[in-house]
Parts: C-alpha cells; structure tokens; sequence
C-alpha cells in the first residue's frame, strides 16, 4: 500500500461548534476534504446529523468525500445521560471538578476507528478532530495526551503507519474557538451543540454553558436560538 497522501484530510463533524471550526481550519490546511459523521445512539443524534449536512454542504463537499456512520451500540452499553433517557443530563456547573454524567465511555475511540479505517481505504494521511482540553468537561479522550497515545497506536497498528490524527483545537479555550471561527467565517449558525434538545438549546446544560460563555467571552452572540440565555461569564 503507498503512502498516505498528504494533500487530503478526513475531518469528524460532530455537527457541533468545534467540529466545524475545525473543518474550517482544515479545509485552509489541505485541498481535499473529507467529512465523518458517527451518531452513536445520543439524544439528539436527528439533530446533529441535519447540522452535519448543512456544514458539508456550505463547505460543497461532494458526496463521495462524505461518510455517515452509526455506532449506536454504544447507547445499549449505556453509562451515559447522553445515550440513556432514564439518566437526566446535569444541569451545568462550570466549576464541577468531578466529569458529568454526560461522558460517553471511551466514544472518541470508536469515532476515530472509523476515521482510521477510512483513511486506510482511501490512502489518506491526515484525520482532524475538534477535541478541546481545557473546555471540555474534564472527559479523559480530550486531552493531548489522549491522542498522543492514539497516534502511537496508528503507526503500529496501520499497513502504511502514516496516518496522523492532528487536533489544531485542543489547548484553546472556548472564546479562542469562536473567534478563530468568526475569523475563518466558519458557518457557526449551523451548528448543534445542545445535549438534550433538537428545536431550542436548552440553555442549562454542560455543552450549551460552554458554549455561551465561550460567545461571550469572545464578545459575540451564539447566533443559536435558547430556552433560557444564562449569563455564564
């Protein structure tokens, strides 16, 4: 098998805001691109699956260059609000030292798998991932050394062992994000971030707390519609 090519990248899009930040970010790094979208059995996956094509579209990926993907096996091995209806998604608290129950068991590993294989199929050499570190509700899969690990396991475990997993977002903050976005003309209005619903963000849950704050701190408003609109700081 050839080497990875070098001029192409695969990007997961959750459909959230710093999956398409990223997206935006990449599709300046190199001239192909390639979306990934993985619903996993969570809440508001019909929602998140809309705001995924509406990012490919605005980016005019064309469909040989999109995969969607399910792994909803996850929702039956449960351990998470986010795929378990009789767990309630915490209300947010910012200063929370403990991860919420919105973590799903070691998901990031299964979504980069796909992306993984993908890139092996296709003979691409680079996967992007909107993981953040400091904004991220403490999940363990979010943090630099997360992926250096995983990249580790790329090389060894890959024919051509030149597949790298790059995570331009992973030391910014939330407001750092939102600018770099607004400065990418990111389509930021398309976005689904809310964990627990499809019509209005909730306003009061872990992810729409950062990311409020984020616009906020940024000195922009979430162009989103919300229930509620607390004043996060």
């Amino acid at each position: 098998m050839s080497a990875g090519r070098q001029d192409s990248v695969i990007v997961l899009v959750s459909g959230g805001l710093d999956s398409c930040v990223s997206c935006a970010w990449a599709r300046k790094e190199w001239p192909e691109l390639h979306v990934l979208h993985v619903g996993y059995g969570q809440r508001t996956a019909s929602r998140e699956l809309k705001a995924f094509r509406d990012i490919a579209d605005y980016f005019k990926v064309p469909a040989g260059r999109r995969l969607e993907a399910s792994i909803e096996y996850l929702a039956a091995i449960g351990g998470s609000s986010l795929t378990d209806p009789s767990i309630p998604i915490e209300q947010a608290d910012l200063a929370r030292e403990r991860i919420p129950n919105s973590y799903v068991p070691f998901r990031n590993a299964h979504l980069l798998s796909i992306a993984v294989s993908w890139a092996e199929a296709r003979g691409i050499g680079n996967i992007v991932i909107g993981a953040v570190a400091e904004d991220s509700s403490g999940y363990p899969d979010c943090r630099p050394e997360y992926y250096e690990a995983f990249n580790a396991l790329v090389q060894v475990g890959t024919v051509r062992g030149d597949v790298r997993v790059h995570t331009p977002l992973i030391r910014m903050t939330k407001a750092e994000i939102v600018k770099l976005g607004s400065r990418l003309e990111a389509p930021l209005h398309l976005t689904w971030s809310c964990y627990s619903a499809a019509d209005e963000a909730c306003g009061v849950c872990d992810s729409c707390a950062l990311r409020l704050r984020g616009f906020a701190r940024a000195g922009l408003r979430d162009p989103l519609p919300y229930r509620v609109r607390p004043d996060y700081g």
